[in-house]
């Protein structure tokens, strides 16, 4: 009986001591780790929407920040979102770069872990590529009516990242900043037909 309490006493030791090498790590690495994510989606946001010179925060989207994306004299010329939602086998999530018209201009798959030669094919740049010019109407994989080539053997992936662009696209529409943009335009094309049923 006294051997197995100290055996058990041992092993005690042994785990608290583990435990507490693996705590001491993880708090050296998660500050690394933290920084590394940032930079990741900064360099991402940057990349889909390469006229920006700056970003402004206007929202949170999937606990992410959206931003306004402008130019060098301060002008509205996008928007940048994070969309993430579950896949086949893990969180895919998409920088997404959508111009002030509400148009994809350009997305970047920057976390998944899909099935290898499958899936995890949505990291290729020639996929990715097909989401922009797409508005949200558009948003739709081949095998729903859509227009966007499901990957070989992923079709769940590839819906995946439609729908969590669509959803995204949608919050969009629900900000402020992004109504005031729309509505000169939507007076523009108003004044435009007043003017030709005039004629």
């Amino acid at each position: 009986m006294k051997y197995y309490l100290q055996l058990g006493f041992v092993l005690l030791l042994i785990t608290a001591l583990a435990s507490g090498i693996l705590a001491y790590i993880n708090g050296l690495t998660a500050p690394i780790i933290e920084e590394n994510q940032r930079l990741t989606k900064e360099n991402a946001r940057k990349e889909v929407m390469p006229d920006a010179v700056s970003f402004e925060k206007i929202g949170i989207y999937n606990e992410e920040g959206v931003f306004a994306a402008k130019n060098d004299t301060g002008e509205i010329v996008g928007f940048t979102f994070l969309a993430s939602l579950y896949g086949y086998s893990s969180d895919v999530k998409s920088m997404v770069g959508v111009t002030k018209d509400m148009v994809v201009n350009k997305i970047k798959v920057i976390s998944q872990t899909e099935t290898p030669g499958l899936g995890a094919n949505c990291e290729k740049p020639e996929f990715q590529a097909q989401f922009s010019n797409k508005d949200l109407q558009q948003m739709k994989v081949d095998k729903d009516g859509g227009s966007i080539e499901s990957l070989t053997g992923a079709t769940i992936t590839t819906r995946t990242i439609a729908n969590s662009i669509k959803n995204g696209m949608e919050y969009l529409l629900t900000l402020d900043v992004v109504k005031n943009i729309e509505k000169p335009v939507e007076i523009a094309e108003s004044t435009v037909e007043t003017a030709e049923v005039t004629k």
